[in-house]
Parts: structure tokens; sequence; C-alpha cells
């Protein structure tokens, strides 16, 4: 191949690390197990059909902006939604982490904080969880004060609840990191904040104007495939984020179906509900293995540590099961990450891990 002017971070950067297989039941992404409900999208298909294709939607999505702040309780100058949390993911470490700044996070964690930092050649710090798959605060934060020392800003990435555990953080550790982490942006990722059984971070964000948290519809609201994330932060983070997010970024479709997702929320609480009785009676199954142990969860998915990655995930494949290995992050040989499906779906699970008489 002949030299290519492409700077050497992303020549050096690996793909992001996921291959599609197909198998009949797919429980490997944490996504909703249903899709959006199809009177949602007969009413989202008729909006579509009266609207001018052939005009740009809002500048800076401001009619969701509206409608996301309203639902979460938050004002509309402190939110900003983009195609994707993910997109944000990368666009909070330009913020803040570039011309000499760093990254700060947990490891092992969702890649794309690690992946995004490399490819941006922003410094990266990533502490280790403990022993027992917590996040160890004291270490963050006394990395956090290394790292002033020679970075003056930065973005600490913190999922609660974290990924790929499902362990869950007390807010108490939260806010003692937020207040350590003046002149840093301090990104909580809320991903999967629907299926902790725990307050959110929703008031520690209005205490500290650093703090930024992320949401997306990719998870309990069943969206994957629209593409919708935002940030609730403070106003004065928000307009400077907003100098980054591409113009008219956020489509006519993406912007009517999560207008219509949103005026009709009530669907998300029977499957929040569903999740929550299907995850305690796979861990409750799973605690029953003889090789298998199951992780406690505060996400719509569960951690399994196995004698054998590689042998279980073939084993689940053989038996139409689809599963996430893990095992290539640091701290959790063994693990396969399975997301919790219907109550089918979880059954054919059971079945294929050698629990078939599980209930």
């Amino acid at each position: 191949m002949p030299d290519l002017p492409i700077r050497p971070a992303v020549l050096a950067s690996p793909d992001y690390p996921f291959s599609a297989v197909t198998a009949p039941v797919k429980l490997d992404q944490n996504e909703s197990f249903e899709d959006f409900p199809a009177e949602l999208k007969d009413l989202a298909l008729e909006r579509l059909r009266q609207l001018p294709w052939h005009r740009y939607t809002d500048l800076n999505a401001e009619a969701l902006c509206e409608a996301v702040a309203q639902h979460d309780g938050w004002a509309p100058a402190g939110t900003v939604v983009t195609t994707g949390s993910n997109v944000l993911i990368a666009l909070l470490i330009q913020l803040s982490a570039l011309g000499g700044g760093r990254v700060l996070t947990v490891k092992p964690n969702f890649a794309l904080y690690g992946l995004d930092a490399r490819l941006l050649g922003a410094g990266l710090t990533e502490v280790p969880l403990r022993d027992d798959q917590s996040i160890d605060f004291e270490a963050l934060i006394a990395a956090l004060g290394q790292a002033s020392g020679t970075a003056p800003h930065g973005v600490i990435y913190l999922p609660r609840p974290h990924a790929p555990t499902g362990s869950l953080s007390a807010l108490g550790d939260v806010e003692r990191l937020a207040r350590a982490s003046a002149g840093w942006l301090l990104v909580i990722d809320e991903a999967y904040h629907h299926f902790m059984d725990s307050e959110d971070a929703r008031a520690l964000a209005r205490r500290h104007p650093h703090v930024v948290l992320l949401r997306t519809l990719s998870k309990a609201w069943g969206l994957a495939g629209l593409r919708i994330g935002y940030a609730l932060t403070s106003d004065g983070v928000a307009r400077q984020l907003r100098k980054l997010v591409p113009p008219f970024g956020v489509s006519v479709l993406q912007t009517v179906c999560t207008l219509v997702a949103l005026e009709h929320p009530g669907y998300v609480q029977a499957r929040v509900a569903h999740t929550l009785r299907e995850r305690e009676r796979l861990f409750t199954a799973l605690q029953r293995h003889p090789h298998w142990q199951p992780l406690p969860s505060h996400a719509n998915f569960l951690l399994v540590r196995t004698p054998d990655a590689a042998q279980a995930h073939a084993q689940l494949l053989a038996g139409g099961v689809l599963v996430r290995r893990q095992d290539s992050l640091p701290g959790l040989q063994g693990c396969l990450r399975v997301t919790v499906g219907t109550t089918e779906e979880n059954d054919a699970f059971l079945r294929a891990a050698g629990l078939s008489g599980a209930q």
C-alpha cells in the first residue's frame, strides 16, 4: 500500500471490536428485546408523509432538545441532541482533552472512550477496576491529581451503570470525584440508567456545572437503529459543545420518530419491568450452573464468568444463541456478556447453557 496522508494515530488504531454473526437468538448487543411499537411506527410514518423532505431540519435539533428536556426535567439550553451518544463521546474529547489535555477512565470499559482518545491524539489514563469489578474511586482521584500536574484540562468518562460488568457506583463516590475534578469535564454515561434501582445523577449534575450526563434511545427505548443520543449539562458547557456538533445533523426521520417516542413513553416502563424480571430469573438460574458464575447487574445484561469463554460461546452458538465474548478485556478472563431478551429467548439461552430445567 502506498504512503497515505493519514495521521499515525489513526493508522495505529484498531478497528472497533465487533464482528457480525447471525444466529436465531441474538443476545450480543444490549438492544431492547422488542421493536418500537407498530402503532407508533405508523404514527411516525404518517407524520413523515406530511412533512417536506427538501427542507433542512432544525440547525441544532431545537425541537428535540425541547422535548428531551421536558421529558428528563432539564433545561433546554443545557440539552444537546446528536446522532447517537457515541458521537458525543468524541466531541467531548475535542471540547476539553485536546491541546495537551487527557482522557481519564477505567478499564475494562466501553471501547469508544479509549479508541476515540487514541484516534484524536489525546493522552489516555485507564484505571483498573478492583478485583470485585467495582470502580476504584480512590485510584481514579489519585490518577486525576497526577494527570492534572501535566494536563490542566481533560475529560473523565464514568459509566453508571458500568459496562460490561453491570456494576453500579454509589452516588456518594461520584460526588467525591466531581468535587476533585474541577478544571475537567466529568462525563457520566447513563446509557443503562433505566435498569438500575438507584437515583440517577441529575441532581449531582445540577450541583456541578462541569458534569455531563450522556443518555441514549438505543437501549430501553428500543430505537438503536434510529441513532439518537443526548447530553444533559450546564448551559455553559452545552453552548460550547454545540459548536462542535455538525449543523442540521439530526434528520427529519430521527426527529419525528424521537418526538413520537417521547410523546408515548409508557411502553418503555413495561419493557423495563420485563427486563428486570427476566434479569433476576436468569441470574437465579445461572447461580445453579455447575461451572458458570453470573455477576450482579444493574443494566439490561449479565456478565457471566465461565472456565473457557471460547468454548462457552461456541456451545451457545451451537444452540442457536449469540452472546458477546468479553474475555479479551483485562480482568474478565472467561467472561461472556448476555443481553436480557424475551422470555422465549432467555429460555433458549438457558437450554443452550445446559440449564433446560431452569424456570
